[in-house]
């Protein structure tokens, strides 16, 4: 059972400290836009797990090197944060890029995206068992598998997909890999939780806030809502719920991953809108609303703080962040590198606040 966070009263105001957090699972682009959101991750993570799905994908370690210079160039003066670098699994990596990848020390994970599942995920791969050399030098190297769950199969309900790829494609590969650590990216069902909860200690699980909080009626609230469309898409109540008891459940299986996605606003509202909830602003308000909902903010320090270094053999951060119940508005809209985003639950008001 992680830590209890430190939770103060204060003129009838909660204030909670906990150990600086990371995110294991965030999309910051590149260029004037990487450096207009970097700010707001910086501002309350120590670290993240940066995601590799550029144009061109980041697929080798000099690739993975140069991004990584680039984000370190353009944090705010003083900011300590540091950038956990990955690579795009395609069915060409080489078992030697893995091989190179530890050795370099600054890649932490290699992302499997089903080709055409997401965002930018066209160069990914059709067929799993054409990358098995791949996936023994992950076992070899102790490199976490950071995974899209899902299937892009026509035929199979898109709300079934997560599913699906569990059972017919991630059971199957974790059984060839017996020494295979994975993480399961952005669950969105009751038997993702399960699933995870089920399987050996190489298995973990990131939670977005987006799903902690909303179920699928967001989407269609008032009208069709493009702010609120994600992939994977956000599901039914039950799923929901079975997302807050695990994450809330103080299990180290289940930590803390935003999969925050900045789209300019033009592109989510149109015809055919990218999916993607820019989250970063406002993160840890947003998971401290959900757990204080479900009734368990003691438990938001390990899900933030604890268990993410713990599975990825990192130490935990020296420091604290502040939170306060007290009510904080989302912007209506963000220029951030010259770009208008759209920040989830904009113009929305929150019960908690950042204190700086």
């Amino acid at each position: 059972m992680a830590p209890h966070a430190k939770i103060s009263t204060m003129n009838t105001e909660t204030i909670i400290a906990i150990k600086r957090p990371d995110d294991w699972h965030l999309h910051l682009r590149d260029g004037d836009l990487m450096t207009g959101v970097l700010a707001d991750t910086a501002k309350q993570f120590a670290r993240a797990i940066i995601m590799p799905n550029l144009k061109p994908p980041i697929t080798s370690v000099s690739q993975a090197g140069a991004y990584r210079d680039r984000i370190l160039k353009s944090l705010p003066v003083g900011s300590k944060f540091q950038p956990l670098m990955t690579l795009y699994l395609t069915e060409a990596t080489p078992p030697n890029e893995i091989l190179s990848a530890k050795e370099a020390g600054f890649i932490h994970g290699v992302k499997l995206y089903p080709a055409g599942a997401t965002t930018h995920s066209d160069a990914g791969v059709r067929d799993l068992l054409r990358c098995q050399n791949a996936l023994k030098a992950l076992e070899e190297t102790g490199i976490p598998l950071l995974v899209h769950a899902e299937v892009t199969d026509p035929s199979v309900d898109i709300f079934d997909r997560e599913a699906v790829f569990l059972e017919e494609i991630l059971r199957p590969a974790l059984d060839r890999h017996p020494k295979l650590k994975v993480v399961v990216e952005h669950i969105t069902t009751r038997q993702a939780a399960e699933f995870v909860a089920q399987g050996e200690d190489r298995l973990a699980a990131t939670l977005t806030a987006h799903h902690l909080l909303f179920n699928r009626n967001a989407i269609f609230q008032g009208g069709v809502r493009p702010h609120m469309y994600c992939l994977p898409v956000l599901k039914r109540e039950e799923h929901r719920l079975s997302l807050l008891q695990a994450a809330t459940s103080g299990s180290s299986r289940y930590f803390l991953g935003t999969d925050s996605a900045p789209h300019a606003r033009e592109t989510k509202e149109n015809a055919c809108g990218c999916a993607g909830c820019y989250t970063a602003y406002s993160a840890l308000e947003l998971y401290a609303e959900a757990f204080d909902a479900y009734g368990y903010l003691s438990r938001l320090e390990g899900f933030s703080s604890l268990h993410g270094p713990a599975f990825y053999g990192l130490p935990v951060n020296e420091g604290f962040v502040k939170l306060q119940r007290v009510p904080t508005v989302v912007p209506e809209h963000l220029i951030r590198g010259g770009i208008e985003l759209v920040p989830l639950c904009a113009g929305e008001r929150l019960a908690w606040s950042l204190l700086d």
